[in-house]
Order: structure tokens, then C-alpha cells, then sequence
């Protein structure tokens, strides 16, 4: 299986400076089906005797093909499938665990249907569609990992790792993977965060994977912006918080210190560095961005939002720009140079 990275953001739209109303373009007349289809539940109803076990699970991996092997192999980590008795006694061993059936049980309690994630994935994909009319678009398979990976995306698939969007049902779990999985992450392991999730690793995946050159932070911030603008383009009624993980203080503060965040990044000389133990606090995942703000009030990854700013700047200046040239443009500095980009101390 190719990369399991795992993007994990959270919504708090609870003031109107976190929600975004831009409308997209009308795509009631793509044609698309799309259906999630439920591993979790069908593998959670294999009997536990070794011997009715193997002919049934043999016939799930006639139908989940990749996913079944990668799902084995790397997920849920009992063996190859072709690794015969050794990785179906592994399987029955992790189907009669006490704490995967409690976690199975509040799965199923959470997500007892995905109807409203299955649409809100159709519209998503068909908003891929108008903008990439040839793109493949894969199957939508859900599962139990034991909270190993949430949005894989393999050789025809894209998963969605349901016990790491549990919400409330979650609070029994989630404090006790503290260790491996901070608060600020797993706060956001939320049903509403399954759609955004998926077009995320869709969208780093499949349409614009990063470049090994791209090591200067203003590369990667310009990437990051790439891809945020394209969630902007494919999901356009979702909020900007959802996107990018923030809540709504914190987008609030990007917004009232753009100015400042910006005159740091240039003061420290920061853009053209490619030091990755120099940059990687401005992109990365934390409860703020060290250095920036009072108080630790700072919004987390602030080359990532400002990287965002700069591309959805650029391509208020260039209108005749379409998503697929942007994403094709290999030069960052023509796309800051273009934006114009310099907002109010």
C-alpha cells in the first residue's frame, strides 16, 4: 500500500469568521455513483470458528481485493493473507478481543448508516469531476483499525477509519491514547471531519502529490495553499476551520495578525530557508506555532494558512486561471510574485 498519512483536522464553526460561503460551479448534471461501502460491518459479522472464517474471509478478499490484503497486512497488522492458518488465527484472536468488540460495538452505535457522508462525498467528487473530467474516482470502503490510520489511500480505494471520527462516542477511547495521540488532534475526531478528510488525502495522494524539490518553506507552504484551494474548489460550502483543522479562535487570530505572521516569515528570512528543523514549526501539527503570539494563542501551522492566502490571492488576480493550471504552476515564486500578496500590519 502506498502512504497511509494520516490527516487529521477538526470543525468548530461556532463564529461566522469560520465558515465559508463561497459557491461553486453547478454540477447537478454530472453523473457519478459513489456508495461507501461497509468492510467494517462485514467483516465484523465473520464467525469466529477458524473453518467458516476462511471461506468467507477468502470471500471478502475476492471483493475488497487491495484493500483486504492492505487492510491485513498494514492496518490491522495480523499477517499477509496468504500467510494461511498463521494470519487467520491472528484474525480470530483480534475478532474475539474484548476491547475490539467494545470499540466494534461503538462503531456501530455512531455510524449505524453514512448516508449523509455518502452525499456529501458524492457532491465532493463531482466537483472533482468538473474540474478533472477524466480523474478516476475510487471506491469509499470504511473500517475498524484500532485507531492506526484514519484516510488510506490505496491502489483503487480511499478508506475512512471510522473509529477515528467516533465524536462523543470517542470520550471512552480517546483519553487513553493521549500518549500517542495528542488533544489537539484527537479533539477532532469527528463524523464532520470524514468528507473534508477524504478529499484531503484524495487531493495530496492522487492529484498533487508533493515534490522531493520542494524544500524551501515557500515551496511548501505554496503546495499547501495548492491544496487548500483545491478543497476550497471541490467542497466549496464547507467551512475554512474544517479545512484546515483550525477552530474558530484560531482561524480568528490568523485573520487579525495576517499582517504580522506575514512580516515575521520576511524579518527572519524564513520563505527561502530549507532547513527542515528550522521551518517544520510553521508547518506542522501543534497547539500553536512557537515564537508567534502571546499567551500561546497562536494558531497552529501558520506557513500552511498563509500559503492558502497567497494561492486563493493569486487567483483573484489571475480569474482566467483554472484549478488544473494552477495545480500544474511548478514555480512558487511566480505565484507569490503574481498574487500581490501583502496584507495590512
Amino acid at each position: 500500500m502506498r502512504n497511509l498519512q494520516i490527516y487529521l483536522f477538526f470543525l468548530t464553526c461556532f463564529a461566522a469568521v469560520s465558515c465559508n460561503n463561497k459557491k461553486g460551479p453547478d454540477v447537478s448534471e454530472i453523473k457519478l455513483k459513489l456508495s461507501i461501502e461497509r468492510f467494517d460491518k462485514e467483516i465484523g459479522a465473520l464467525s469466529s470458528t477458524e473453518t467458516e472464517l476462511e471461506k468467507k474471509a477468502e470471500g471478502l478478499r475476492k471483493k475488497y481485493t487491495w484493500f483486504y490484503d492492505d487492510y491485513m497486512g498494514e492496518m490491522l497488522g495480523v499477517g499477509a493473507p496468504n500467510a494461511g492458518s498463521s494470519y487467520l488465527n491472528s484474525l480470530v484472536t483480534v475478532l474475539q478481543n474484548p476491547d475490539y468488540l467494545e470499540l466494534k460495538s461503538s462503531v456501530d452505535r455512531a455510524f449505524p448508516d453514512l448516508g449523509k457522508t455518502e452525499a456529501e462525498l458524492m457532491e465532493a467528487f463531482k466537483h472533482v469531476r468538473y474540474y478533472y473530467p477524466k480523474q478516476k474516482i475510487p471506491r469509499v470502503i470504511s473500517f475498524i483499525s484500532g485507531f492506526a490510520v484514519q484516510t488510506p489511500i490505496g491502489n483503487d480505494y480511499v478508506g475512512i477509519g471510522l473509529d477515528m471520527f467516533l465524536g462523543k462516542e470517542g470520550d471512552r477511547f480517546y483519553p487513553a491514547l493521549r500518549q500517542s495521540i495528542p488533544h489537539y488532534i484527537a479533539r477532532r475526531f469527528t463524523p464532520e471531519n470524514i468528507t473534508p478528510r477524504v478529499i484531503e488525502a484524495f487531493t495530496r495522494e492522487e492529484l498533487y502529490p508533493e515534490q522531493d524539490q520542494d524544500r524551501s518553506l515557500l515551496a511548501k507552504m505554496i503546495y499547501n495553499g495548492k491544496v487548500l484551494y483545491a478543497m476550497d474548489s471541490f467542497m466549496p460550502e464547507v467551512a475554512d476551520t474544517l479545512k484546515i483543522g483550525y477552530t474558530g479562535a484560531q482561524l480568528a487570530w490568523c485573520q487579525e495578525n495576517e499582517g504580522g505572521i506575514w512580516a515575521y516569515l520576511l524579518e527572519n528570512e524564513l520563505l527561502y530557508n530549507s532547513d527542515y528543523m528550522k521551518i517544520q514549526k510553521y508547518l506542522a501539527e501543534a497547539p500553536f506555532t512557537p515564537g508567534l503570539g502571546e499567551n500561546s494563542e497562536s494558531a497552529p501551522k501558520l506557513a500552511v494558512w498563509t500559503g492558502w492566502q497567497i494561492v486563493r490571492k493569486y487567483m483573484e488576480k489571475n480569474p482566467d486561471v483554472t484549478l488544473p493550471q494552477l495545480i500544474q504552476e511548478k514555480d512558487p515564486q511566480k505565484i507569490l510574485t503574481a498574487s500581490k500578496y501583502k496584507p495590512k500590519m
